[in-house]
């Protein structure tokens, strides 16, 4: 597999995108998500990331995209997030990444007064649309399970239920390390994700509530995770996803540390060996 990042890192903390491309780029990394809206985008920041990753050789892999929307019980409200989530597979297109990261969203009213079933069947038929759509532009959704207790998708096992009720090719996984970890969910359990996982995300926790730290600074137990991943044959990225730095001015070394880290990681499980990577 290959070793990348969501570019949020460093927007987050207010660079501009070709300065956090370049960066990410001198680190070493093989590919490249690029968080952004797709809605109201202009065409000189669609360009700058075409030319900027094009002249660095950085893949772009996945575009992330929440739409918590798609499960509104409003009927234009979903509407409207079908057709945002259709100009992220644009940009997908146009970038040739691989994969939208879609993150639905939770259960509203504690599940009480909206039939639960009544938001799951919103989300398949908007997943469905939107498949339909992707399929023609050769892009895949890789759906992102959230740790909360009333998102839609917050176990493997509702995960896989969603994809197989979903029943379209292009819907697929995506495995979050750290979002499992808080989910109480073991690598073990990642083979109920055989051909249905296409990307992964990795980040470090307390193992209590929500942390996108770098790898090693939480408590995470990567390798078994990593070898569970290493069994399901995915042909993708492995995308580092660090937000909300405590230390802006220091966010490079934030990053080189969180790319230093799992490439370790997953060259102990020989996932990516350490003899394939850029001077750091």
């Amino acid at each position: 597999m290959k070793l990348g990042i969501i570019n949020s890192a460093f927007s987050q903390v207010g660079m501009d995108t070709e300065t956090g491309l370049n960066h990410i780029a001198d680190i070493g990394f093989d590919t490249v998500d690029i968080f952004t809206e797709a809605v109201g985008i202009t065409h000189k920041e669609i360009n700058l990331v075409t030319q900027t990753c094009s002249k660095r050789d950085l893949p772009i892999a996945s575009v992330p995209v929440v739409s918590a929307g798609l499960i509104d019980f409003n009927d234009p409200v979903r509407a409207f997030h079908v057709d945002r989530c259709k100009k992220f597979v644009d940009l997908a297109q146009t970038w040739g990444a691989g994969n939208i990261l879609l993150v639905l969203g939770e259960y509203i009213w504690q599940k009480e007064v909206i039939p639960p079933s009544a938001q799951w069947q919103w989300a398949i038929e908007g997943c469905r649309e939107i498949g339909d759509y992707a399929d023609k532009a050769g892009v895949d959704i890789a759906l992102e399970l959230e740790p909360f207790r009333l998102s839609l998708l917050n176990s493997i096992g509702s995960m896989r239920q969603f994809i197989l009720d979903c029943d379209h090719p292009r819907v697929k996984a995506n495995i979050d390390i750290s979002h499992l970890v808080l989910a109480d969910e073991g690598p073990k359990e990642l083979a109920g994700l055989r051909d249905m996982a296409i990307h992964v995300h990795i980040s470090d926790c307390d193992g209590k509530v929500h942390g996108d730290l770098p790898p090693g600074r939480g408590v995470v137990k990567f390798a078994p995770y990593l070898q569970a991943i290493k069994e399901l044959h995915i042909d993708g990225v492995v995308s580092i996803e660090l937000e909300y730095s405590p230390e802006p001015d220091k966010i490079v070394e934030w990053v080189t540390e969180a790319y230093s880290t799992t490439a370790k990681l997953m060259d102990l499980v020989d996932l990516r060996p350490l003899s394939s990577l850029e001077p750091v």
